[in-house]
């Protein structure tokens, strides 16, 4: 069983149908990533995933007691507010100094509990909400452009944390990205939305399918296969599944 999905979910926000009739399905330990350009329905995809979103029609289907792990946009702190890293991860419930740190050590930050939030970096920010998210050991993690204002090599280091992540926690991971070349390196799966699933598959071939090229252009292949050649991970995976619709 997968450990949630769709079956014709329908979202209709302020009158306009910004999603329809999407099926999909995350299974334990994959790496899904959800592509498309802007207004595509994305980060309304990911709200009816967690239960912040109502479908008009259809169903979104969780596993019985799924823990899922989110990693929002962007989090705005008072830069007025002395907090420590140690000291967010322990709102609003304290958490034990063990989970914290372990926490942290995952998501690649064992050493920044002490330090001001206002003082991080782009990227050891996200990494310390990584970390929030990982807090209750999800079954899935959901990330909604986490590495938005990071620079592309930031982007990379991120995005091969998460791998490490879904190796050592053996979690799904599901993340809607613009940075297209990098986030596709590090899936197992491609889900191509524009206001309804115009096409799904590994990596090479999405990035080969008629409707990608459509709404990104040729030019994202270049640097997706530099990146792919580059990527020292290995990977044993057998999801060759495709299905591109070309009937919209």
């Amino acid at each position: 069983m997968s450990l949630i999905s769709t079956h014709n979910l329908t979202l209709v926000l302020d009158g306009q149908t910004v999603l329809k009739n999407v099926n999909i399905a995350i299974n334990r330990g994959e790496i899904v990533t959800i592509v498309g350009p802007n207004g595509s329905g994305k980060s309304s995809l990911l709200r009816a995933l967690i239960g912040a979103l109502k479908p008009a029609s259809g169903t979104v289907t969780r596993a019985e007691g799924l823990r899922i792990g989110y990693v929002p946009q962007k989090l705005q702190i008072d830069a007025t507010l002395p907090l420590t890293v140690h000291g967010f991860l322990n709102l609003p419930n304290r958490q034990p100094r063990a989970v914290v740190e372990d926490a942290l050590k995952k998501a690649g930050v064992g050493d920044l509990a002490k330090r001001q939030m206002v003082d991080l970096s782009g990227g050891q920010f996200q990494r310390v909400l990584l970390a929030r998210a990982l807090l209750n050991t999800p079954d899935i993690l959901i990330l909604d452009e986490a590495t938005q204002g990071l620079d592309q090599p930031g982007a990379a280091a991120f995005y091969r944390q998460i791998e490490d992540v879904r190796r050592d926690m053996g979690c799904a991971v599901l993340m809607v990205s613009h940075d297209l070349h990098v986030v596709m390196a590090a899936s197992d799966r491609v889900v191509c939305l524009n206001g309804h699933v115009c096409c799904e598959g590994t990596p090479e071939i999405v990035a080969d399918a008629p409707e990608y090229r459509a709404l990104f252009g040729t030019g994202t292949q270049g640097a997706f296969a530099l990146y792919r050649h580059e990527h020292t991970h290995s990977h044993d995976h057998d999801h060759d599944h495709t299905h591109c619709d070309g009937d919209h």
